[in-house]
């Protein structure tokens, strides 16, 4: 009847996510439609047992009928080993089916997850997407299957003893009836409250592994900087709120149960003084009374916890809501129902007018002209947050412009579709991202379909090969998550490897010396000029030392191109890449 009751509430929500989830319940309905099923008796099982107290009351303890004696308590044995059964059938093949559809709905948000732009991951911090895209959906998922079982076993159950009510007394059922309706009232206004919470509490547990997430990929930054204290600070006053939000829900929630008790107890006791009197009137027998206040305390008894098991609804009802808000989510990069394919670069990469900024208002580019030939390097260098690296996630769409065209052989980019530009550009990022594996599973990354000959030539022009030769697992050595078992230069090499790979015919180079020593430096800069090689080049310089040989250096100060030209051009102008160079080499 607790269920019953919910329903009564949430009827409307309920059959809505219901509704959103069966395109993941239908591959398993039949499953899913058998455990549910199995409910029913269940529940019905509830009435039968109380309904044989009658019998055992009116034969035994008032006829004294010995034969009933016996007969009847095995009965009621019997009853609940087969409702046993039944609860252990109907268990398994629920969790089977909530098992499946959490994986179909994970699967679905992971492919959402990789389907989202790179701003969606700038506004998003990692606790927020683990929590959503992983623990929603186990709230979800095995919420709702456990819901509808509770629901369809507590409806037929209050179902067979409301009829054993009715059987027994239609009067006292009047009023254990009655009393049933004022349940509602209350639920209802803990609903409001529980919502509000609950949605604090979800933002507060996300925080909690973006802290998680930050001790273990920044330990080292925490230990040189002693940041323990901090970090002790900052995950103290998270747990404290964690406590905060958890004790306002008992404060907003736990007074239900006692006020159900002090209900349930005036309801009880109505039907006892009525009882009383009908008992004694002769119009229900003693064998009636005792059958109606078993199956009455059955059909109040659940509503005792109302209150924790309310709350575990709504936690799965607000989960199903936050799963359909990220997949009704749209990425703002999409490929044009005309897209074309971008079989290969032959002329030239032209940036016209481009104007762009990552918050609106905020314009980070300004009317930026740039061609780019075939086959040469053309280095981009400037002041600290001037829109270098800015200009170079435009191009393979990481971000769009706002004003303006880039065009590949005159066609513009948004015209092409993002997998066949993407395949056409391999990136080296001062800090590369390399994946838990080993090496040879890293370098396929640029190509599922390399051969060993291929990887080995990848790995020597990255001067790497003689490295992995004299490992003992070669190849297949683990890397560890991130590439941590190695060291800063042959991460750069294992990616510019991965580049080496792909085998695209434009190469972006964001600072990838930048954060190296000067020995590592010399051994990757060799790397990358094998990479440079019969290459369309865009670098992105903070030594000019580097790109001294490039075919065009142009100078990006505050989102505007203040010169361009070849390295010495640009000293004889005696203008910002001049400054750059004095700043530089001041003293050498």
């Amino acid at each position: 009847m607790k269920k019953l009751l919910q329903e009564q509430i949430m009827n409307n929500i309920l059959v809505v996510n219901f509704r959103r989830m069966w395109p993941y319940i239908k591959p398993y309905w039949f499953r899913a439609a058998l455990g549910v099923a199995l409910t029913v008796p269940v529940g019905a099982l509830d009435g039968a047992v109380a309904m044989f107290l009658k019998p055992f009351m009116d034969k035994v303890m008032v006829d004294k009928q010995p034969h009933f004696s016996a007969l009847i308590p095995f009965l009621i044995v019997g009853f609940t080993v087969v409702q046993g059964v039944l609860i252990y059938a109907s268990n398994y093949l629920n969790t089977w089916v909530a098992q499946k559809i959490t994986i179909g709905v994970k699967r679905k948000l992971y492919d959402k997850l990789l389907s989202m732009d790179t701003s969606y991951f700038d506004q998003n911090n990692s606790g927020t997407i683990l929590f959503r895209y992983s623990n929603d959906a186990e709230t979800a998922s095995t919420g709702l299957i456990d819901n509808l079982k509770q629901f369809l076993s507590k409806t037929f159950s209050s179902i067979s003893l409301i009829g054993v009510l009715l059987y027994n007394s239609w009067q006292l059922a009047v009023i254990a009836i009655a009393v049933l309706v004022v349940f509602i009232y209350p639920m209802s206004v803990v609903r409001k409250k529980m919502k509000e919470i609950l949605e604090k509490t979800v933002g507060n547990l996300s925080y909690v592994m973006t802290i998680y997430n930050e001790t273990f990929a920044g330990n080292k930054t925490i230990r040189s900087f002693t940041l323990e204290e901090e970090f002790k600070h900052r995950f103290h006053k998270v747990t404290d709120m964690t406590f905060a939000l958890a004790m306002k829900m008992v404060k907003g929630t736990n007074w239900l149960s006692p006020l159900m008790h002090i209900i349930m107890s005036i309801g009880v006791a109505l039907v006892i003084g009525c009882g009383s009197y009908l008992i004694v009137s002769g119009k229900i027998t003693s064998g009636n009374f005792v059958a109606f206040i078993a199956a009455l305390m059955m059909l109040y008894t659940p509503l005792k916890s109302v209150g924790n098991n309310y709350i575990a609804i709504q936690n799965s009802f607000l989960a199903i809501d936050r799963i359909f808000n990220i997949l009704d989510l749209q990425p703002k990069i999409k490929d044009l129902s005309t897209a074309k394919e971008l079989q290969e670069v032959n002329k030239e990469i032209i940036f016209e007018h481009v104007h762009f900024g990552y918050l609106p208002g905020r314009e980070v580019l300004h009317d930026i002209n740039l061609t780019i030939p075939v086959g040469t390097t053309i280095a981009l260098v400037g002041n600290s947050g001037g829109g270098k690296t800015t200009i170079s996630a435009l191009l393979p769409r990481l971000y769009d412009i706002q004003q303006g065209s880039i065009k590949i052989d005159g066609s513009d980019i948004r015209d092409i579709s993002q997998n066949s530009l993407r395949k056409q550009i391999a990136m080296v990022f001062q800090d590369n991202f390399l994946f838990s594996g080993t090496i040879r599973e890293n370098i396929l990354l640029g190509n599922a379909e390399a051969d060993e000959g291929v990887i080995w030539q990848a790995l020597k022009n990255a001067c790497l090969e003689e490295f992995v030769r004299e490992l003992p697992e070669g190849l297949e050595t683990q890397i560890g998550e991130r590439g941590i078992l190695l060291s800063g230069g042959q991460k750069q090499r294992l990616a510019i490897a991965r580049a080496f790979v792909k085998n695209a015919p434009i190469v972006i180079l964001d600072e990838a010396t930048s954060a190296l020593d000067n020995k590592s430096e010399r051994v990757v800069q060799e790397a990358l000029e094998n990479l440079m090689k019969n290459r369309t080049v865009i670098v992105i310089a903070h030594r000019l030392s580097t790109i001294q040989n490039a075919d065009k250096i142009v100078v990006i100060n505050d989102g505007k191109i203040a010169e361009e030209g070849r390295h010495g051009e640009l000293l004889k102008k005696n203008g910002a890449y001049t400054a750059l160079y004095a700043m530089q080499f001041r003293g050498k």
